[in-house]
């Protein structure tokens, strides 16, 4: 029900903006969290923004970089990246919040299949 756009390559200190486009008539009902998972490590919380787009709560390694907005008319959220780092290389995932901790990826649903962002130093 979701899909990821927008990665890419660039080079550290640089910027690049997720999309993350909801098919279906309930996206604006959800919480939408934005997850990431680089090679051999779990899955991580990157950030959240509730329903209405009013709230966000970021993980500390990305506060003050990185920034999640939403429009409810185009059933979109996006991940504003900026001062990007090597280690901000994973892919990327976008997912509806079904309740419980917002840094548990099974508090979540609706997947996108996820999206590569590399960051070269």
């Amino acid at each position: 029900q979701f899909v990821e756009s927008g990665g890419g390559l660039v080079q550290a200190g640089g910027s690049l903006r997720l999309s993350c486009v909801a098919s279906g008539r309930t996206f604006s009902s959800y919480a939408m969290g934005w997850f990431r998972q680089a090679p051999g490590k779990e899955r991580e919380f990157v950030g959240v923004i509730n329903w209405s787009g009013g709230s966000t709560f970021y993980a500390d390694s990305v506060k003050g970089r990185f920034t999640i907005s939403r429009d409810n008319a185009k059933n979109t959220v996006a991940l504003q990246m900026n001062s990007l780092k090597p280690e901000d290389t994973a892919v990327y995932y976008c997912g509806a919040h079904a309740g419980g901790s917002y840094y548990w990826t099974g508090s979540y649903k609706y997947w996108g299949q996820g999206i590569q962002v590399t960051v070269s130093s």
